[in-house]
């Protein structure tokens, strides 16, 4: 019996190792199948490809959530991985994602915009609210046929809700002098949030169209002609004069079959690790 016991003990253990160790492996095996592909995309294209995907994976045992890989501080890991490049490579930035801060945004649109070399971003299913100023930075915006993006009016958190920017002006303006204090405050902070928003587009925007032309889009993604949620098309988005084309590399597909979508949505960004960029201009400088 003594031997018996030993020999459940052991499997036990063996077992419960195994458990442990499992969900790290599958991590594991899930980020080196992710770099190979970006590898595959980088060396295909002459791009520097950087993931901006946000969903939260379940990593388990027999379909049972033990780990959950998650990334975080997106705008400052893609920020750093804008730096690490080399000043004339294509960037490639692929987003799926709904949104978030304003502020993250608008910081990887800023240093997207000033790289120096063709700047794409891809577009395989979504990328909506303020990441769409992403987009915006782009020489070319290469969507799925069926992908959207998303309009950029702002939205005001409040003690009762989350409320669109234009709406708040517009209530504001309606009541009059009838409004409350609260009411008007928050009339002159949206008012403010909105001016930004359109400043920041048209700052984007302005190098590949006439300014008055960028004022307009900019006034049109802002102003509360749609509901925060409606999809701009890739017809729509043409329409409005962005670099629209829809012939996605097929990696790309194969790269988002290795997100799998989890209940809870969560940030997660990775791009192969290079060395900073004052190596390459070392090797590369002709002085």
């Amino acid at each position: 019996m003594d031997g018996y016991g030993d020999l459940i003990s052991f499997l036990f253990w063996l077992l419960f190792l195994y458990l442990l160790i499992h969900p790290w492996m599958q991590m594991k095996a899930l980020r080196n199948a992710r770099l190979k592909i970006i590898r595959d995309i980088e060396r295909k294209y002459g791009w520097r490809v950087i993931t901006m995907i946000h969903r939260q994976e379940k990593i388990g045992f027999l379909g049972l959530p033990i780990y959950r890989y998650i990334d975080i501080e997106d705008s400052e890991a893609v920020i750093r991985a804008i730096r690490n490049t080399p000043p004339e490579t294509p960037i490639a930035l692929i987003l799926h994602t709904p949104g978030g801060l304003v502020l993250a945004a608008s910081q990887i649109a800023m240093a997207l915009k000033k790289h120096k070399g063709k700047k794409i971003v891809i577009v395989p299913h979504y990328t909506i609210s303020c990441e769409t100023l992403n987009a915006l930075t782009a020489d070319d915006i290469i969507m799925n046929p069926y992908a959207v993006l998303g309009p950029l009016d702002p939205q005001l958190q409040t003690p009762k809700g989350v409320y669109p920017a234009p709406s708040l002006i517009k209530i504001a303006k309606l009541k009059g002098d009838k409004a409350s204090d609260e009411t008007l405050i928050l009339a002159d902070i949206a008012e403010k949030a909105l001016k930004e928003m359109q400043e920041t587009i048209i700052r984007l925007l302005s190098d590949k169209m006439p300014r008055e032309r960028a004022v307009e889009i900019a006034k049109h993604l802002t102003e509360g002609y749609y509901t925060h949620d409606y999809p701009i098309t890739v017809e729509h988005a043409k329409q409005l004069g962005l670099p629209v084309s829809t012939d996605i590399p097929s990696e790309v597909y194969l790269l988002m079959e290795l997100f799998p979508q989890a209940i809870q949505q969560r940030p997660g960004v990775e791009y192969v690790p290079r060395p900073q960029v004052p190596y390459y201009h070392h090797r590369g400088s002709k002085t």
